[in-house]
């Protein structure tokens, strides 16, 4: 949901869900611990998680760009998540983008892999265990991504942790992300911010990834 852009579209197709929708809208950016462009990009990586990209894409492009949210970080974002939510995914939304009209990409150099090192490098070695495999292929992935330019690596995290909880990936996979997003300098309350955020897309998706991130104050209660 945009902070209030759509609102009059949602009251046309029914007033009183355009009230709690737009509500639940408010809830995502009064949070104090995301930046204004993490909770574009959290909007954004939401729409790729649905099995649709109308309206709701529409929405979140015309704020994000609103927001001050270049247009080369938008399709960033898309080239970055193409492995995390599968590629034909994101072929449809880069067709969405030009139908919007959004501005042809700048960035047309080759991609240039960076080594893996930290959490990364150490996800593809737990890998290798299981599937060495599998293991090639996501630490080729992986080294085509996260060292590029336009998106910074506390928000591709947060975009990574955004499509663990949709898809419910609470293991490794959500450890990973959020071990990445605080080495880029996101806190334990950015992180519980992300969670309600969310909420708004799915309340027993954000519960059961609050459980796996924040399992002591689980016992706790």
């Amino acid at each position: 949901m945009t902070q209030l852009a759509g609102a009059d579209a949602l009251t046309a197709l029914d007033p009183v869900f355009a009230q709690l929708a737009v509500g639940a809208g408010h809830n995502l950016w009064g949070l104090a611990h995301l930046t204004i462009r993490e909770k574009a990009f959290v909007c954004l990586t939401a729409d790729l998680c649905h099995p649709h990209l109308d309206l709701p894409l529409a929405m979140h492009v015309q704020m994000a760009l609103a927001n001050g949210v270049e247009p080369e970080s938008i399709r960033e974002l898309y080239r970055h998540l193409a492995p995390y939510v599968g590629y034909p995914i994101v072929v449809t939304a880069f067709q969405r983008l030009t139908e919007l009209g959004l501005p042809q990409a700048q960035d047309d150099k080759p991609v240039e892999p960076a080594p893996l090192a930290g959490p990364l490098a150490r996800a593809v070695h737990a890998l290798e265990n299981l599937d060495p495999g599998l293991a090639a292929f996501t630490e080729d992935q992986l080294a085509q991504r996260w060292a590029r330019p336009h998106l910074t690596v506390r928000e591709r995290a947060v975009a990574c942790l955004t499509v663990d909880v949709f898809y419910q990936t609470l293991g490794e996979s959500l450890w990973l992300h959020a071990e990445l997003a605080k080495a880029a300098g996101a806190t334990d309350e950015t992180l519980r911010d992300l969670l309600r955020g969310l909420a708004e897309f799915g309340m027993p998706r954000a519960w059961a990834a609050a459980q796996a991130l924040f399992p002591r104050s689980q016992a706790e209660v």
